[in-house]
């Protein structure tokens, strides 16, 4: 059949793309052009959404022998997940703009598109599995990307396929050898594709996101430090606070003031957690048993979940460290994603 491939010039959506051809796949590549790099050190290193990346993944659909196209989706993505990001930073919370970006943009031009050229499903070179219509964990789970999928809507979800599912990334590397992939040495992607210096900073306050300068306080209200604006800290951050006494951590930022609250790292407990902008994959199960993942490469633990018309409420066997609020908090059942959302400071005080 016809199969629509994402490729972003990496070696993992490269190597599933050569993997379908193999397999008798009439292939037709596209990579998503979302953020101009031009002119900047991204271009000549290689990252996601340099013009490097697009000449990967244009190599490689040459080196293979299937057909390569580009869609310029960068007005949207601005709109989308940069203005977000940016809007989020200011506001004081810590977005995540790899769920925004596969919620808001990716997957919908990417579906239209390969119904305009007749494909009969699109594949990425996502690490996840789609079983029985349930989104699941990735074989491999240092690699695992499910978490980042769960705002994607079902209906598109449907029309998904990840050949690198059942795949672990030694398989993957070792395949693209194998095919001889012109990238398949090329390292991995670790920054914000559109902050491929990863100068977060600069680059909100280049574009209006910097926080409110501020007093640094610790859990008593005590001012010990001061600070250049509120953009430079996330809950959990331990980086940049004073050296004084022992060990501390950001526990809350308060952007309309611009306090910094710091506190040991007990501080950062929570037994609750308040998620909001809920998206569902699955029913919520009827006893609310779940594992909460808050970060991508983080523990998911053991909660139950309340459903309320403001959002949902999590209940940890034991407290955790809680997440910045902006984070994603993704919520798992056996492997499968039910959903998730987004951590809220919760009235009561706890995150």
């Amino acid at each position: 059949m016809r199969i629509l491939v994402a490729m972003s010039g990496g070696v993992d959506s490269s190597t599933a793309a050569a993997l379908l051809h193999e397999a008798g796949h009439d292939v037709v590549g596209v990579t998503l052009k979302l953020f101009n790099a031009q002119g900047t050190a991204a271009s000549q290193g290689g990252r996601c959404c340099s013009p490097r990346d697009i000449e990967d993944a244009r190599a490689t659909a040459a080196a293979v022998g299937f057909p390569h196209y580009v869609l310029d989706e960068t007005e949207a993505f601005s709109r989308g997940v940069i203005d977000d990001f940016v809007a989020e930073y200011r506001a004081g919370r810590t977005p995540n703009p790899c769920v925004r970006c596969n919620e808001r943009l990716k997957f919908g031009p990417l579906v239209r598109f390969a119904r305009a050229i007749g494909a009969a499903t699109l594949a990425t070179g996502h690490y996840a599995r789609l079983e029985g219509g349930r989104l699941l964990r990735a074989v491999d789970r240092e690699k695992d990307q499910s978490y980042f999928l769960f705002g994607v809507r079902p209906e598109l979800l449907a029309q998904v396929r990840f050949p690198l599912g059942d795949l672990c990334k030694d398989d993957v590397r070792a395949a693209a050898r194998r095919f001889h992939l012109p990238n398949c040495d090329k390292p991995d992607s670790q920054e914000i594709c559109f902050i491929p210096d990863g100068d977060h900073r600069a680059f909100l306050e280049a574009r209006g996101g910097a926080g409110r300068t501020g007093p640094i306080v610790d859990e008593t209200g005590a001012q010990i430090g001061a600070h250049l604006g509120t953009h430079h800290f996330t809950v959990g951050q331990r980086r940049g606070l004073p050296a004084v006494g022992d060990r501390r951590f950001v526990v809350r930022i308060d952007p309309a003031t611009g306090t910094v609250h710091t506190g040991p790292r007990e501080a950062l407990a929570r037994q609750r957690l308040k998620v909001t902008d809920v998206r569902w994959l699955e029913a919520p199960p009827a006893d609310g048993r779940v594992d909460v993942q808050i970060r991508h490469h983080g523990a998911a633990n053991p909660a139950v979940i309340t459903c309320a018309d403001d959002g949902v409420t999590a209940v940890f066997d034991r407290a955790i460290d809680g997440g910045a609020p902006g984070q994603a908090a993704v919520f798992f059942r056996d492997e499968g994603v039910v959903g998730g959302g987004w951590i809220a400071p919760d009235s009561s005080g706890c995150l």
